[in-house]
């Protein structure tokens, strides 16, 4: 297992992926450069660690030694210094990452895997400066990355298999279920499937078939509500093949053919409801403390992941 690891970037993702360094054992350093965001990185992680000990997935006790094992710093140097790890989880900027992954190759050694967070850039694109790019991978963790389980491992096409083995492994280890992508492809998975999605929900929005609490609650209540448990390949085998043929041949023709983000969601942007962030975008967060509904969806998912283990 690694003992020692360094995750660059402690906003929305950073947080997440210290905590599971620090709960399988491994000594991470959590760096940022601003010293607000690791504060508030630092608060993000401790109330996830008192909120897996309230649901009894571990013990206090454990949730203390995991806090502890994370040592927060402003200085990159000093968080990479003697990483096994590096995990890059800053915003979507490419030529940020390539300074910085720069600076990493500068600091580690050889041995050292490191990885990105990236949601959308391709490990072809991140690598073109690296002195040693059969070191580098992408580990597209999901938010919160502390609980969803699912992580995709892009590794480079010139990483030695027993080194894309011992980055699977490692996932494995955090209490991840790591898949391996056998090539590059935009968006990955995971966040085409969900593209494809969360495209045709604006889309029925649009069109004034349903409003947009309507729209979630036929995901949750209906497809999503077995998709934890039967994914969609699957659901097409258990249902017949050929009604799914019959389905999708009525359908196909009907699907948005949009080349870009709907006009519902464009509009929102425009205005500036920007969603939970700002107060309001689709639905009103007026009268619902995001805080307060962030808790309420990791403790659901905490609960899940308990179930599907049973």
């Amino acid at each position: 297992m690694v003992r020692s690891a360094a995750v660059v970037g402690a906003g929305v993702m950073g947080h997440g992926i210290a905590q599971l360094f620090a709960q399988a054992g491994a000594l991470v350093r959590l760096q940022d450069a601003d010293e607000g965001r690791l504060a508030a990185g630092l608060r993000a992680l401790e109330q996830s660690l008192a909120l897996l000990a309230e649901e009894g997935v571990i013990s206090p006790a454990d949730a203390a030694g995991a806090r502890a094992r994370v040592r927060p710093t402003t200085d990159l140097d000093t968080a990479l210094a003697g990483a096994e790890v590096v995990v890059e989880a800053i915003p979507e900027v490419l030529e940020a990452k390539l300074d910085l992954f720069d600076r990493v190759e500068r600091v580690v050694e050889a041995e050292t895997i490191v990885a990105s967070n990236t949601s959308s850039l391709p490990v072809s694109q991140l690598s073109r400066r690296a002195r040693h790019p059969g070191r580098m991978v992408i580990l597209h963790f999901f938010n919160p990355a502390q609980l969803v389980p699912l992580v995709e491992v892009v590794p480079h096409p010139s990483m030695p298999p027993a080194t894309v083995e011992r980055v699977l492994e490692t996932m494995r280890r955090l209490g991840k279920r790591p898949v391996r992508l056998r090539r590059e492809v935009p968006g990955f998975v995971a966040n085409r499937l969900q593209a494809a999605l969360v495209r045709e929900a604006f889309h029925l929005v649009e069109l004034g078939v349903a409003a947009p609490e309507d729209v979630d609650a036929v995901v949750t209540e209906g497809p999503g509500f077995r998709w934890p448990f039967v994914g969609p390949i699957e659901t097409a085998d258990l249902g017949g093949l050929d009604t799914w043929q019959r389905v999708l041949d009525n359908l196909a023709p009907e699907l948005s053919t949009a080349r870009g983000a709907p006009e519902a969601l464009r509009a929102a942007v425009a205005r500036g409801d920007l969603g939970a962030k700002t107060g309001r975008g689709l639905y009103d967060h007026a009268g619902r403390p995001v805080a307060e509904r962030l808790r309420q969806r990791d403790r659901a998912l905490i609960r899940l992941a308990k179930l599907k283990r049973e």
